[in-house]
């Protein structure tokens, strides 16, 4: 199943629709202004899904994940500087990039493949493409996604 992850065009702030491959919107996401970084992911139905919120005070950054109401764990960036690694500790995944920070690879713990993500280049707004091997790890993909996306957002 391939997402891709678009960012709206001139918005006061950060808002996304994720579409499938066929163009079919499957989520929304949208940010709010607070003292850290938060966005909440909504489906396609407009109904309230998992949000990403980014922890105050943290050596490196660091995203707790809530899906639905509960607290599943965080996604932390970890390793050097020029390769990114990111830690998730609510399924065992890791996720690392390449040396421009444009594609990723998510692995599970015995490191079988979850999910390739890239970066489109050369669009008018953030773009990526997440493929990923079992539709039901869609969701925690996205949220892996989306802690990169407000990291690098937050670097600018």
């Amino acid at each position: 199943m391939k997402l891709i992850f678009k960012q709206r065009f001139m918005t006061w702030r950060d808002s996304y629709d994720i579409f499938d491959e066929a163009g079919n919107t499957v989520y929304t996401v949208n940010s709010e202004m607070s003292w850290t970084q938060l966005a909440h992911v909504r489906g396609a139905n407009g109904g309230y899904l998992a949000s990403v919120k980014r922890k105050a005070w943290t050596w490196r950054p660091t995203f707790e994940i809530y899906v639905g109401p509960d607290y599943v764990g965080q996604i932390r960036r970890a390793g050097p500087v020029f390769t990114p690694h990111y830690e998730i500790d609510y399924r065992g995944w890791q996720a690392d990039g390449d040396f421009m920070g444009f594609d990723y690879t998510i692995t599970d713990a015995a490191g079988n493949l979850i999910a390739v993500v890239s970066k489109e280049l050369f669009q008018w707004t953030d773009t990526y493409v997440i493929d990923v091997q079992d539709p039901d790890d869609s969701l925690y993909a996205l949220l892996l996604v989306l802690s990169i996306d407000l990291e690098k957002a937050c670097n600018k």
